[in-house]
């Protein structure tokens, strides 16, 4: 590959693809030629390029579509527009539709030469932008209060940070109290439209009647009470990001007219006859099954498979108890911050009481415990009393009831079976948490310890003593992983 960079060319004719050539690789760049639109477009989808010259005027694609099909590959790619019809209208459609630039037939050599030298220049300034970006999101915590470093955590950030700069719709699911709107907003923060409006349409809270109205706008008289032409949301958020949150909740027949803003960029209003262009990245969140209601028929497929596109799925918090110190000191920080109270700490029992429970509400539900246990707390140290009684209830046991084969069993098998298993369980129940286990089974810690070692259940990274979650505990005072001042989570 060329120091200078490389330029797709696209025209019909041959004479102008040769021209074009020979002047660009005298100035050292490296050229790619298609003779069409279709045959730029399969070319660009598997090689990368700094900058592209496209004929306006061509037989099988003109160029306006080739270039709208070049920005939606690669929303920064720079490209030159050449026609051989100096008019106003084409250079306007076209730099309206992105193009970086045009030039008219017949051109000067000089002129290409330093219109493409400026749009390569302004690709690699914009790549190293885009490069500084993600090195801050890494190094310096751009995505606070999405707090979390567990596996599953780390790898929906790779996914945000990776589909940010496109505009392909995305899908976030989770059950509820993950954070979907939080990192549906940091995907709008991390994206080219980060100076746009970010709109969000509450889909189970619209009334059936009032959906499209409210989402498309209306015309005057489209319906009783209509006076005058309003406005929707997707007016609002034109140049942005809409955000569906439940968008399972989305009536059948609205789901048929967002398709055609997916795929159209185009919606009609309420009552309207004539098409509005919006320009709108659409990302939802569901925490259905929609591939269930698709079968069942409460979904379109084709919509479904169009927000298909990127997927991204929060774990629920049972699934990633590690990041459950950390969100325990952002939050203390969050609510301390809100209620004047400084220097807050949770006890190691409180924090033990924390891991051992379940979250059926997630991140919001751990989130309501700790505010509550600010608001009520009289000093700076937050105790177990604290916390809510539902949460510092212990795991209940119920002894199984054994029916004797007639041939019998093997006892001492049976036992440490079953010995196993509780264990297993009890460990399980604790968030793997052992002192905490030792005190459910009234053991002495050292003792479980023996017995996992015995019967070589496997940990893993769960399994902390308590002076490690101690240490833990101290040190995330001075850790804050994945943070970014402009969200907070829920």
């Amino acid at each position: 590959m060329s120091e200078h960079g490389t330029i797709l060319v696209i025209d019909d004719e041959e004479i102008m693809r040769e021209i074009l050539h020979e002047l660009l690789v005298q100035e050292g760049y490296e050229v790619r030629l298609a003779s069409s639109g279709s045959e730029g477009l399969d070319i660009c989808r598997s090689v990368t390029f700094d900058a592209a010259i496209v004929d306006i005027m061509m037989p099988d694609m003109d160029g306006i579509s080739v270039l709208d099909e070049l920005k939606r590959l690669d929303e920064q790619l720079p490209v030159l527009m050449i026609t051989a019809f100096a008019s106003v209208e084409n250079a306007i459609a076209s730099m309206k539709r992105g193009a970086f630039d045009y030039i008219t037939k017949p051109f000067k050599n000089d002129e290409v030469v330093v219109v493409i030298r400026n749009a390569v220049e302004r690709r690699k300034l914009l790549l190293e932008n885009t490069a500084l970006r993600k090195n801050l999101q890494a190094n310096y915590n751009r995505f606070k209060n999405i707090v979390g470093r567990s596996r599953p955590m780390r790898q929906a950030f790779e996914v945000v940070i990776q589909a940010a700069p496109s505009r392909s719709t995305v899908l976030i699911t989770g059950q509820s109290g993950t954070g979907k709107e939080l990192v549906a907003r940091a995907i709008h923060t991390n994206s080219s439209r980060t100076n746009k409006p970010f709109i969000t349409v509450n889909s189970g809270s619209l009334a059936q009647a009032s959906f499209e109205a409210t989402l498309f706008g209306h015309v005057q008289d489209a319906s009783p009470g209509a006076t005058s032409a309003k406005k929707g949301l997707c007016d609002m958020a034109d140049k942005g990001t809409i955000f569906f949150d439940e968008i399972a909740k989305v009536p059948l027949e609205i789901q048929a007219k967002l398709m055609r803003v997916i795929e159209e960029r185009e919606f009609l209003r309420l009552g309207g006859m004539d098409a509005i262009k919006t320009d709108v990245r659409v990302i939802a969140a569901t925490n259905c099954d929609l591939l269930t209601l698709v079968k069942d028929g409460h979904f379109r497929e084709d919509l479904y498979y169009r927000l298909q596109v990127i997927n991204i799925f929060l774990p629920p918090l049972h699934e990633r108890k590690e990041d459950v110190p950390l969100l325990v000191h952002y939050f203390l920080s969050k609510y301390g911050d809100e209620n004047n109270r400084q220097n807050l700490e949770l006890s190691s029992e409180a924090l033990d009481i924390l891991m051992s429970y379940h979250w059926p509400g997630n991140v919001r539900e751990l989130e309501n415990v700790i505010e509550r246990a600010v608001v009520l707390s009289s000093g700076a140290r937050i105790n177990a009393s604290l916390i809510p009684s539902h949460v510092r209830k212990r795991p209940s046991f119920q002894m199984p009831r054994f029916v004797l084969p007639p041939e019998g069993i093997h006892f001492k098998k049976i036992t440490n079976d079953f010995e196993k298993r509780l264990i297993e369980s009890t460990l399980e129940a604790t968030g793997g948490v052992q002192k905490r286990a030792a005190d459910l089974l009234h053991v002495k810690p050292t003792t479980l310890n023996e017995m996992i070692k015995r019967h070589d259940i496997n940990a893993g990274r769960k399994q902390k003593t308590h002076s490690d979650r101690r240490n833990k505990s101290a040190s995330i005072n001075s850790e804050s992983a994945f943070s970014s001042d402009k969200f907070s989570q829920q």
